[in-house]
């Protein structure tokens, strides 16, 4: 048992395990060929899996940020896409609802978010802006008392399949910036369009370009506090950063996993793949690169957990090195397999381009690395 661990812990671990193995394992194919696992999502709920930090008082188990991140990582190892929509709707929305959210949102989403009947997208890129989501247009205006949103967003998870929308919006002068944003949250309804897009990796997440065209809305679906909806995103996003590297730990878990099993199975020149000198060092570093972001990974959720000040610092430290981990042990066992690992049969092609994904969204890895340095200089 890792040492910031503990027995409830490897419990949470346990029953995302045998999940994953059990449920998600046999449904992989069908989201490669771009089939939304919303049944599987309502399973996971069932199990409390799907937003372990759900509150009690909405029907969630009440866990920490470690038991989020286990789950994360034990999925991922199966089903890197799996992994993204439960990391989004455990961390980027049941946790944002819960803590930003007035009573009526609370009441009409968070317990059928927990149990995976309503899916929630967090609508926050846009084709003019991913990486400065402070220059966003999408523009909330006051109308008759009410919010008229009209909007463009792009690369939203499970935007094709969500019942409704967590959606950054403009609420005053372009020139605030950040200080201009509010969240709103916007059921799925004749307002709302969306079409799909299909890109390298995480087939099967429902990604989508969605427009927002008139919607209306009451004071009640504002989340958090109107021109203070930055600060909803940069929190949320702290907590999906961190499931990012959790996710790169899980893919290269798998990885290595199945490159040994290779090696040990496969002979060349008369000897096993696995005494051959150059593949054995392959192993070791993928070990201990594997060891060390699993270290940086439980630490940034066991600071978050304790309330710690350097959780920020750590948590983008865990989406730098855990993406770019998931990448390196992917290419790298792919290269230990030769031409079997080339094939599309081989779990190790569709690792290799979910990974690639981890080092782009919740934040482009160049960007990560600007706000890492921001932070060291405070």
């Amino acid at each position: 048992m890792h040492p910031l661990l503990d027995e409830t812990h490897e419990l949470v671990r346990k029953s995302a395990a045998e999940f994953a193995e059990r449920e998600i394992d046999p449904f992989v194919k069908n989201m490669e060929n771009y089939e939304y696992p919303r049944d599987l999502l309502r399973d996971m709920g069932k199990l409390g899996l799907l937003a372990p930090m759900g509150p009690i008082d909405y029907g969630g188990p009440g866990l920490d940020f470690r038991s989020e991140i286990l789950t994360v990582e034990e999925v991922a190892k199966h089903s890197p896409g799996v992994a993204t929509i439960l990391e989004i709707q455990g961390s980027l929305i049941v946790d944002t609802l819960a803590t930003y959210g007035n009573n009526a949102i609370k009441e009409k989403y968070l317990s059928k978010a927990i149990s995976g009947e309503t899916i929630i997208s967090y609508a926050l890129s846009e084709p003019c802006c991913g990486s400065d989501a402070a220059a966003l247009e999408s523009v909330a205006r006051r109308e008759r008392g009410e919010w008229v949103l009209n909007g463009h967003k792009m690369w939203i998870t499970s935007g094709m399949n969500a019942d409704a929308y967590l959606v950054f919006a403009r609420t005053g002068p372009k020139e605030e910036r950040h200080k201009s944003i509010t969240a709103f949250m916007v059921d799925r309804n004749k307002c709302v369009e969306t079409s799909p897009i299909h890109v390298i990796g995480l087939r099967g997440t429902g990604t989508a370009e969605v427009k927002f065209v008139d919607c209306e809305l009451g004071d009640d679906a504002v989340v958090g506090e109107v021109n203070k909806g930055f600060y909803v995103a940069i929190n949320s996003l702290n907590l999906g950063r961190t499931c990012v590297g959790s996710i790169g730990l899980g893919i290269a878990e798998r990885a290595m996993r199945e490159a040994i099993s290779y090696i040990k199975q496969r002979s060349a020149f008369g000897r096993s793949l696995a005494d051959f000198q150059v593949l054995q060092h392959y192993v070791a570093n993928m070990y201990a690169q594997t060891e060390s972001v699993r270290s940086l990974v439980y630490s940034a959720a066991y600071m978050r957990d304790k309330s710690l000040p350097d959780f920020l610092l750590y948590a983008h430290s865990a989406k730098l090195l855990g993406s770019r981990l998931g990448v390196e042990s992917t290419r790298v066992a792919i290269q230990m397999m030769g031409g079997m690992g080339l094939s599309t049969d081989n779990v190790l092609e569709m690792l290799y381009r979910d990974a690639k994904v981890t080092e782009i969204y919740e934040g482009a890895n160049e960007i990560i690395l600007n706000t890492i340095y921001r932070f060291m200089e405070k």
